[in-house]
């Protein structure tokens, strides 16, 4: 650098520090009181040695605590970077670490942290450089201080202004580049939300529109995370229309397209004149990324990547991996796959053809088809393909601009509830029509593609602050009530936990509860599931129409879960012919292919999935119940996407089932011992009061692998002094639709004394634990029958259906305890809980344990089962024997495999015995297997498991060594003498040996948990032993 150059370096950087100095030695300042003077150094060293204009610093709106930036610099109309203040006597390094830098540094990729004194330059994150100016200590002198280092502070500045956007040429980089930023508007929109003052009104409005309208459970984090993505993608769904042609807020919403004015609105509001202020800026970063990227390249890419998979809805899947990767999980956000949608599709088209009398299939004018589901568009996009090929096909090419204008967007329907999708679908049908079929579209030209939930059927409120979101929702209603649709397809939402709870679906929902005319009995089930609301949705629009097709892809537990036994009737007697294509791959049965093989989900999901085509037709069908037919695919995703391409209804070797009462299976059964089986008594008609397990919804808070974290813990929490957040960070509690934690706090706070809500929970088999039972914790308590479990009791444990924790080992799902239990006791939650007593519901004291009289209590069985019992053995035996005798049955090797197709999928059913000395040899070795697996067994006072090894006790790999017959769970201890057949042994779907370690990892073992293990040890060699023993009296 020449001297006159550090002359002029010098003089700014003095006439910056005397600024400074003015202002702090007149006391009374705040941190933006150094904005002008650090604007000023920044605008002006900007073209201190250039004649272009001036780089300009714009001071980001701050009247609030809005977690954003202070600086947006700007050079050239394109941003440079961001610029954090705080104040000069701040320590920059010790608020590196903190919340609000972390998050600046993951989305802002030129970014200064600057007390006014000392410069800290971040690129991507990390910290490239940093200087002093000079120390905060000289601030405070009589006269301003000295720069101290020119030349290093002008090397850093230099560096920031040579930063600029670069080019992103990969999907990947782009949905990485996007995603930080969405991330970083969420937040900021979060922050506005939660201010309630008149910058948040406009937002709060938009909330209160969007859950009026479409999601009555809306909350405010899932709104704000909506309205950041629909930023995002909108900008970007402009930009694809755009090609190379630069977007901005101006007329970015000009790109929008499809004749949508609902859309229109939505974008323009979003990103026009009512978007919060304080998201201007990073509205700014994300459309000057967007405008450095090659969207050429990035389309070219997908398509040379993905093939026939569509670019844009791809870019969608990798952006929200990055984005919120456990969202996209809990929504079942995956794209369908092609192969899967070409496979409904070609099926619909030909039986169209077949049964329906429509000879052009798809393409044939007046026919009405619906998506209740649409998502982004995929199976409508793949419907119209086919209809218009049809016309190619025939040499009927000439006609496509007129079907797509009286048919395609006159006949074709399509719901969807979010908002980031329905942009897309808008987006991909308008390339679709316009850039694959040539479609110019007129001034009137819509996609009837509404943003609407499907299954409300209440009348749209008006909204003036949307009036077309009321519009579409008018419309879409009359869809439902009053268009006659002949095909209804698509892939609906797996949502076991449904939030869709609107009278109408609900009342429909009702019909599936049935069986034969009467009411099925279930306490639980999964018929509130989102894709079984969508059926029911789809089969009565076909049973309104009086004939058609309904083509989905869903979840496939449907065809066996015997809770579904009243629908898979109601479907029968609704369709004349049922097609089921049983795709399988659902690892959470940790499904197998027959011959051993892997098996892979088409879906990136571990539920299995199924196509399903009901068919009804006009005529009378024979006997009034449909004629079903099964067909399955196992295997690689790969080979399955090959063979659904290759394939369609007519050409899949389909077998004729002939479901029947009580289940209607739309699955296989062998079925070889069901009339004998269906005559033992069922366990829940043995024990007329039963409940699932606890549920706490905080198990890591809630329950502790010692009592005193516990108490520290609950300590902790009811202590008001402790802000809310530090407890939310601390435990990773957070608020929930159903518990939130200050009024828990508050409520909890007020209990004299929270001793005896301290006690014990059989948590997975062996491994009892202290928990915090009380209801304002406790999501769910099960107080109603677990109230039982805290007294002297038994309890019988089974989860319902086997297949659950996998079908590679015998049915295992049994076990008992003597105080309340988890939901998931066994793997894949499902216990259930049925008690041996039942104890009087008096007042209770404030003491949850209060003893009562053992006298008062009586047995938990039905009259009916005493009665049959009674006759067989001609006396009526102790509640303990009966218990004993029905544990030591489920606990027969015989038995589990016999009945193995049946325990598979319902509650066990128990034979009565055939002489009372059988009774009793089963009684006495149910007993043993009682003592033994509540660690109670007079055996287990000494144990050969050995401990040999001194260490530090602490759990790192789990590993067993079979020639040693040796647990290894670090490098040098072990516990030694445990045979393989231990190691192995599983009860309800875990591996009890290695689960109890591995729950234990990166722990410190305590000498009662080391103990304790060697105990279980013995008594699953003891199980073993015993279940020989059932085998020798059972015969």
């Amino acid at each position: 650098m020449s001297t006159p150059e550090k002359a002029k370096l010098r003089k700014l950087f003095s006439t910056y520090l005397k600024e400074l100095h003015e202002i702090y030695t007149g006391g009374n300042f705040r941190e933006e009181s150094f904005y002008p003077a650090l604007k000023e150094l920044f605008e002006e060293y900007s073209h201190l040695f250039s004649e272009q204009e001036a780089a300009k610093a714009l001071v980001l709106p701050k009247r609030t605590e809005v977690g954003i930036p202070d600086f947006l610099i700007r050079k050239d109309g394109e941003i440079v970077g961001h610029i954090e203040a705080k104040v000069p006597n701040a320590n920059l390094h010790d608020i590196e670490n903190s919340e609000q830098i972390q998050r600046y540094l993951n989305a802002l990729p030129n970014l200064i942290v600057t007390n006014f004194l000392e410069f800290l330059l971040y690129r991507d994150g990390t910290l490239i450089d940093k200087t002093e100016l000079c120390s905060p200590i000289a601030l405070q002198g009589l006269k301003p201080p000295v720069p101290e280092d020119v030349d290093s502070l002008s090397g850093l500045l230099s560096a920031y202004y040579s930063f600029s956007t670069p080019e992103i040429k990969t999907a990947s980089a782009l949905a990485t580049t996007l995603g930080d930023k969405t991330k970083f508007s969420r937040h900021i929109l979060k922050e506005v939300l939660e201010r309630r003052d008149r910058d948040s009104i406009p937002l709060a409005s938009f909330y209160e529109v969007f859950r009026r309208t479409l999601i009555g459970t809306l909350t405010e984090e899932r709104f704000v995370d909506l309205y950041a993505q629909t930023i995002t993608y909108g900008l970007f769904a402009a930009k694809i229309m755009a090609g190379k042609a630069g977007i901005n807020k101006e007329n970015a919403w000009n790109f929008i397209p499809g004749n949508v004015p609902l859309l229109t609105h939505i974008f323009h509001t979003f990103v026009g004149p009512d978007t919060p202020v304080a998201m201007n800026w990073i509205i700014e970063d994300i459309l000057n990324v967007l405008n450095k990227t090659d969207i050429v390249a990035i389309t070219k890419e997908k398509e040379a990547t993905y093939g026939t998979r569509d670019p844009i809805i791809h870019f969608y899947d990798t952006f929200l991996g990055e984005y919120n990767p456990e969202e996209r999980a809990k929504l079942g956000v995956y794209y369908t796959p092609p192969e899967v949608v070409d496979y409904i599709v070609k099926s619909i088209h030909k039986l169209l053809k077949e049964k329906f009398g429509k000879e052009k299939g798809l393409a044939e004018e007046g026919l009405k088809l619906l998506d209740p589901a649409a998502g982004t568009l995929t199976f409508i996009i793949r419907a119209l393909g086919r209809a218009l090929l049809e016309l190619e096909d025939n040499h009927l090419g000439g006609m496509i601009p007129l079907n797509i204008k009286n048919h395609i967007l006159s006949d074709f329907y399509a719901f969807e509830i979010q908002v980031v999708p329905y942009i897309i679908g808008h987006l991909r049908v308008a390339m679709s029509l316009e850039k694959v079929w040539d479609y110019e579209f007129d001034k009137d030209d819509r996609f009837q593609f509404d943003l609407t939930n499907t299954l409300e059927m209440k009348e749209p409120e008006q909204e003036l602050l949307l009036p077309q979101l009321t519009e579409e929702g008018q419309e879409a209603r009359k869809v439902k009530e009053e268009v006659p649709i002949l095909v209804v397809l698509g892939n609906p939402p797996y949502s076991g936990i449904s939030e869709n709870k609107g009278k109408w679906i609900t009342g429909l929902i009702e019909d599936y509860k049935y069986v034969d005319g009467k009411h099925f009995g279930e306490k639980k089930h999964w018929l509130q599931d989102d894709y079984v609301k969508f059926i029911r949705f789809g089969q009565w629009k076909i049973d309104r129409t009086g004939e058609g097709i309904l083509g989905f892809i869903t979840n496939h537990s449907y065809l066996d879960n015997p809770t579904f036994r009243g629908m898979r009737q109601s479907l029968m007697k609704s369709f004349d012919e049922i097609y089921v294509l049983n795709l399988h791959g659902n690892s959470l049965k940790k499904e197998k292919s027959p011959d051993g093989s892997k098996d892979e989900n088409v879906f990136d999901i571990r539920q299995g999935v199924a196509i399903g085509l009901f068919i009804k037709k006009k005529e009378q069908k024979e006997n009034g119940i449909a004629k079903v037919y099964y067909a399955e695919q196992w295997g690689l995703r790969e080979a399955k996407y090959k063979w659904l391409l290759q394939n369609d209804r007519t050409t899949t070797e389909w077998q004729e089932l002939k479901p029947n009462s009580p289940y209607y299976f739309f699955v296989p059964r062998a079925e070889t011992y069901q009339e004998e089986y269906e005559k033992y008594w069922k366990v829940t008609d043995i024990f007329p009061v039963s409940t699932t397990g606890v549920q706490t919804s905080r198990d890591s808070f809630a329950i502790a692998f010692n009592l005193s974290d516990l108490k520290r813990k609950v300590e902790m929490f009811i202590n008001l002094s402790l802000p809310d957040n530090l407890i939310k960070q601390s435990f990773k509690l957070k608020d929930m639709s159903f518990w939130n934690i200050s009024d828990a706090r508050k409520k909890l706070s007020k209990e004299e004394d929270i001793s005896p809500y301290f006690t014990k929970i059989s948590y997975r088999p062996f491994d009892i634990r202290p928990i915090f039972y009380h209801d304002y914790i406790i999501h769910r308590t099960k107080r109603e029958v677990m109230r039982h479990m805290r007294k002297e009791n038994l309890g019988l444990c089974i989860g319902r259906a086997g297949q659950v924790v996998g079908l590679e080992k015998p049915w295992n799902i049994v076990f008992c305890s003597g105080s309340i239990e988890d939901l998931n006791l066994f793997y894949r939650g499902g216990n259930v809980n049925f008690p041996l007593y039942l104890y009087p519901d008096k007042i209770k004291s404030k003491s949850l344990d209060e003893k009562t009289s053992n006298a008062e209590r009586t047995p938990n069985f039905t009259t009916e089962f005493l009665h049959a019992l009674k006759e067989v053995l001609g006396a009526e035996p102790t509640p303990e024997e009966i218990f004993y005798y029905i544990y030591a049955v489920l606990y027969s090797p015989t038995y589990r495999k016999r009945y193995a197709e049946f325990l598979e999928y319902d509650f066990p059913r128990v034979p009565l015995p055939h002489d009372y000395e059988k009774f009793k040899n089963l009684s006495e070795l149910g007993k043993e297997l009682v003592e033994l697996h509540l660690l109670m067994h007079p055996s287990l006072s000494e144990t050969e498991i050995g401990f040999p090894v001194s260490g530090s006790n602490t759990v790192e790999r789990v590993k067993y060594d079979e020639e040693n017959r040796r647990v290894y769970f670090n490098k040098e201890q072990y516990f030694e003498g445990v045979s393989k057949a231990v190691w192995e042994y599983q009860i309800g779907g875990y591996q009890v040996m290695a689960k109890y370690l591995k729950d234990r990892k990166k722990r410190e073992l305590s000498l009662e948990e080391i103990e304790h293990y060697m105990k279980v040890a013995k008594a699953i060699e003891g199980t073993i032993e015993v279940q020989g023993e059932v085998e020798g009296v059972m015969g």
